[in-house]
């Protein structure tokens, strides 16, 4: 969900008080004056799990999509300072005076990465024939479709696109920063209907193609994502000399946190998301081993507990998908209620994030700013009201075992996941274990690897309950595809035909609704009353959000991080600096 300039009352004030207690460089509103950099040099980079494609239009993960981002770009971006929106392929456009039709202009300098010019057949395709491509499953089809209704994209001449929308479209500006794909490369693939295994992680490097500052070159499973320098990127900088400035990005793959700290402290990577415990390691280090610690406000993403609430029946085996037994208990609102009054947050903020979080109720994080809707229904701590709710519900102890049974006497016993080498999750899901087991509930824990948690998710549907996270962002509809029941990673029951339950084709119409309103101060009512509803109806159970840290080398000049547009926002102006010694 990659997710203008907007107030941010909440979001100061947390950040105020966060500020007043922990010393941290500050990343908030910079002044951004690139310099004219150097070329060369290399941004090390870690992720913890290999990427499961290099097809952005079908990923869904971001193992994959942090890779992606730097392959292939859209019509526009999303400036990561000042989060207004931006000319990129296009160098411009036109809007109807009803607002449903938008013309753009594309460049005519820009090419693909194996020489092809890029033209308006490269935007009609992605759009016509691989989002609104039934056969492709893909989570952009959920944005890009207002009422059931689809845009209508259509080529004026080489450099000149039309949008032709059924309905007025808020975000339309924001949302053209979807990714471009090449037609030359992959008609034939869709032709064939071989698209959905095309660019997959065992493509030759060189069949995947993009516009974006970097090219893909070398990948090794288990160890390394290596990209270089496109060098027919077409932006350039201020002396008109082609950017990017750096020569490569290799991402690292290592699955253990403590090791990716480790690798940071030896300066064998130069970027380090911090996790609570990392703090008082890495702060009392930043002269010595020349980085900075920055802070920038509470995460845009989230975490949570979900519960499999999927009554739907396998084609395949002709068998539902989930047991039926748990799907009776997960869809039973007191149910959730009484799990969400058992989640210690406080506990989870102290011990898992050494006090560097917050406590989470809605979807939405205070960094998101206009649209944070802070009066929520919020879940204190409470096991006492917890074991009544259960109580009243018919979940009770009945043979003094630990353990409480349902109307029918069957243990309430289930399977937890979260996945492995996420060492803060891990230990959040060893807090939530233990509450549960507080209440007469026993969870089975299992880390499972990232790309098998996310195959369960969107595909097998074979899960009990999983603590995963989101990524956030400013625009909620950037999010439908999570929270419009027909959604690709409408997680506990995706894919909806029509929705389940009243609060589901609520937030149906809040969505379809929404996105056609543009004056601001009604969409704003229209998506606090959605955060209301998920906070009443718990689809998910929020857990905590942490705050913004990262650390970062002292070795790059533009180096400008903020809340929303994280460290490498601008990665094809960034550059080393002299006093560095560049790295083959």
């Amino acid at each position: 969900m990659d997710f203008l300039k907007q107030i941010r009352l909440p979001s100061y004030l947390v950040v105020f008080l966060f500020l007043s207690v922990f010393d941290f460089a500050q990343a908030q509103e910079p002044v951004y004056k690139p310099e004219s950099g150097k070329f060369g040099g290399q941004l090390i980079l870690s992720t913890t799990s290999d990427p499961k494609s290099f097809n952005p239009i079908l990923a869904k993960e971001t193992s994959t999509t942090a890779v992606t981002g730097l392959i292939f770009e859209g019509l526009t971006r999303t400036n990561g300072i000042t989060q207004e929106v931006e000319p990129n392929l296009a160098t411009g456009w036109q809007i109807s005076k009803d607002g449903k039709e938008f013309t753009f202009f594309l460049r005519k300098e820009v090419y693909w990465s194996d020489e092809e010019p890029f033209t308006s057949d490269d935007v009609v395709f992605t759009f016509n024939d691989l989002i609104y491509n039934p056969n492709v499953p893909n989570s952009a089809r959920d944005i890009f479709t207002v009422e059931g209704k689809q845009f209508k994209v259509e080529k004026i001449d080489n450099y000149t696109v039309k949008f032709s929308l059924p309905t007025v479209f808020a975000p339309f500006l924001m949302s053209m920063s979807q990714e471009i794909l090449p037609r030359h490369k992959l008609a034939r693939a869709v032709k064939e209907g071989k698209f959905n295994f095309t660019w997959g992680t065992d493509a030759a490097v060189e069949e995947v193609t993009g516009t974006g500052p970097f090219r893909l070159t070398k990948y090794l499973p288990g160890e390394t994502v290596v990209l270089d320098r496109n060098p027919r990127y077409w932006k350039k900088d201020s002396q008109y000399r082609r950017l990017p400035y750096l020569d490569k990005v290799v991402f690292v793959i290592i699955q253990s946190p403590d090791v990716t700290l480790l690798k940071f402290l030896e300066g064998e990577i130069d970027y380090y998301g911090l996790r609570g415990q990392d703090y008082p390691i890495l702060k009392p280090k930043e002269k010595q081993k020349n980085f900075t610690v920055y802070n920038t406000g509470p995460s845009f993403g989230s975490d949570f507990l979900v519960f499999n609430l999927n009554p739907d029946i396998n084609p395949q085996t002709k068998q539902p998908f989930f047991d039926e037994k748990k799907l009776k208990w997960f869809s039973n609102l007191e149910f959730r209620r009484a799990i969400a009054h058992a989640l210690d947050k406080k506990k989870m903020i102290e011990i898992v994030l050494n006090g560097l979080g917050f406590p989470q109720d809605g979807p939405t994080s205070p960094s998101s700013g206009f649209f944070y809707n802070p009066d929520v229904v919020r879940y204190g701590f409470d096991l006492g009201k917890a074991k009544m709710i259960l109580r009243d519900a018919g979940f009770i102890d009945r043979n003094n075992d630990g353990i409480i049974e349902d109307h029918q006497g069957r243990r309430v016993e289930f399977n937890l996941f979260t996945n492995a080498g996420n060492t803060e999750r891990i230990q959040i899901a060893g807090i939530v274990r233990k509450d549960l087991e507080n209440l007469g509930i026993k969870a089975n824990f299992l880390p499972l690897e990232f790309n098998n948690l996310v195959t369960k998710l969107d595909s097998t549907y074979d899960w009990d309950a999983i603590i995963i996270g989101l990524t956030g962002g400013i625009e909620p509809h950037f999010g439908k595809n999570v929270w419009h029941s027909s959604g690709h990673l409408h997680m506990w029951h995706p894919r909806q035909k029509t929705p389940q339950t009243e609060c589901e084709k609520r937030v149906d119409t809040i969505f379809d609704q929404a996105v056609q309103e543009l004056d601001r101060n009604k969409r704003k009512v229209l998506y606090d009353e959605w955060q209301k509803i998920i906070s009443q109806d718990l689809p998910v159970i929020y857990t905590v959000i942490s705050a913004s840290i990262f650390a970062v080398r002292n070795k790059f000049g533009n180096l400008y991080p903020t809340s929303f547009g994280g460290a490498f926002h601008n990665i094809e102006e960034i550059f080393i600096k002299d006093n560095y010694h560049l790295r083959k």
